[in-house]
């Protein structure tokens, strides 16, 4: 897998030290209460900062003077605008910008944010710009990501540090882990729910109007943003969903605040000019199929395939997660990585190389939240986004399984890897939390070894111990 030429990257880093000057002042805005929170403030920046680490290697990011130079302004704006009691002296606030054309923006716990090119270049003035990053401070602030892993599922905190970007497993597995915050163990960072989404809108809007800014250009950005989808859903709402009403309820709150509006600088007409004029930016399909080499041009040769073991007769039970027990081949080892969902792969079956991690024999398990309840539904969504970025992948049929003594599916697929350049073979196996989300187990072996792992595989799903009530 290739991805495009990577400048180097200065990130724009900033610690919020003290609080700006209002400009507003509030009548009867509306008061926020966080919810329970069981981890500690230092933990969001660790878990922030490590998956930050990784959209780094996996995302084409934009290095720019006047681009860093005009974000850094307006995010030290808006972070210097939160509430007093919404500051964490803990945080470090940084804002890059991602080479991708879709409208979209995330941040992560303690900080870290990510703004899309397209949102950019799709917005028709600077105050619209500062209401997402605003939306997306507010979560940071209101510790969302924490909080929602708080009363969510049981995961151990090192093993939901998830995959934000799409990080690269390798293989046809590596593209189901690759749809980014929609899956895997890390999703309760980024998929929020719309509790959350209103808090954020109600929050952001205070901070707008206390930097300067009109909060009803934040609601005109989101119009943009459902717009942008064309009959399908926007990624940005995939993991922001409308809290119902939203364009109104921000400009019910607006109309709370009193703001003095800050004059137009110029600063964002000239930063987005030097976006639109640079090469036409990547869609997310596209990164998705090329990522892996950041900073690299050309393609990836396969790594030389290494001598894999058969799995062992002999076995040995891990526990990943609160509700989940695993047994696997006893020459299989656990690898817990910052790239969503847990790994168990044989000596020689599982690799990083060149800023990429992959695994072409063994098993991956990790978590889809949400869905519509029913599993055959359920699995067919996570099949096609699974195929988005694997164009070369085969389904050869579904049938009706047992994972851990419940009702599951299992869908076989055909694959050329990415990283071996051999044909190999997929079985993608469901079945369904208490909360209504998708336990998925990815398992893979070359076409040419999987005579060896079928049986090890059906082990593994018949093995699984699920004790989520």
């Amino acid at each position: 897998m290739t991805s495009g030429t990577l400048s180097s990257v200065t990130r724009v880093v900033f610690t919020l030290a003290f609080t700006a000057a209002l400009t507003v002042t509030p009548s009867v805005q509306t008061r926020i209460t966080p919810d329970k929170n069981k981890y500690a403030p230092a933990d969001d920046v660790k878990l922030g900062r490590d998956a930050a680490a990784q959209v780094r290697k996996e995302m084409p990011l934009i290095h720019d003077g006047a681009v860093d130079e005009w974000v850094q302004s307006v995010g030290r704006r808006l972070v210097t605008s939160i509430p007093p009691e919404f500051q964490h002296k803990e945080f470090t606030y940084t804002f890059e910008v991602v080479n991708q054309k879709e409208i979209n923006a995330f941040a992560l716990p303690g900080g870290p944010m990510f703004l899309n090119r397209g949102m950019i270049e799709a917005a028709k003035s600077e105050g619209e710009v500062a209401g997402v990053m605003g939306h997306e401070i507010s979560h940071v602030a209101l510790r969302h990501g924490t909080a929602q892993a708080t009363k969510g599922q049981k995961f151990q905190l090192g093993a939901i540090l998830g995959q934000v970007a799409g990080a690269v497993v390798g293989g046809a597995a590596g593209a189901i882990i690759a749809q980014g915050s929609q899956f895997g163990l890390g999703t309760y960072f980024l998929k929020y729910s719309r509790e959350y989404e209103s808090q954020a809108d109600l929050l952001g809007a205070q901070i707008l109007a206390r930097a300067g800014y009109d909060p009803r250009q934040m609601a005109n950005m989101f119009k943009t943003i459902e717009a942008q989808g064309g009959g399908q859903q926007p990624e940005f709402l995939s993991s922001h969903p409308n809290p119902g009403n939203r364009y109104e309820a921000i400009n019910r709150e607006a109309a709370s605040l009193k703001v003095q509006v800050r004059e137009d600088t110029g600063e964002f007409q000239n930063a987005r000019g030097r976006l639109t004029a640079m090469s036409p930016a990547p869609t997310a399909a596209e990164i998705a199929k090329n990522k892996g080499n950041a900073g690299t041009t050309g393609a990836s040769a396969p790594r030389t395939a290494a001598r894999v073991e058969p799995p062992s007769s002999s076995q040995r039970t891990y526990r990943p997660g609160d509700f989940l027990r695993v047994t696997v081949p006893s020459n299989w080892n656990q690898i817990n990585s910052g790239e969503g969902g847990v790994t168990y792969a044989p000596e020689g079956g599982y690799v990083e190389t060149n800023g990429r991690s992959a695994f072409t024999h063994g098993v991956q398990f990790g978590v889809a939240q949400g869905g519509s309840g029913n599993l055959q539904r359920d699995t067919d969504q996570l099949l096609q986004n699974f195929a988005k970025s694997n164009p070369n992948l085969r389904s050869q049929g579904s049938r009706s399984d047992s994972l851990g003594g419940r009702t599951g599916l299992t869908t076989t697929l055909s694959n050329t890897s990415d990283v071996s350049g051999r044909a190999e073979v997929v079985n993608v196996s469901t079945t369904k939390l208490r909360n209504g989300n998708t336990l998925f187990m990815i398992a893979v072996a070359p076409e040419s070894d999987y005579d060896d792992y079928a049986g090890a595989f059906r082990s593994v799903r018949q093995g699984l111990q699920i004790t989520d009530r």
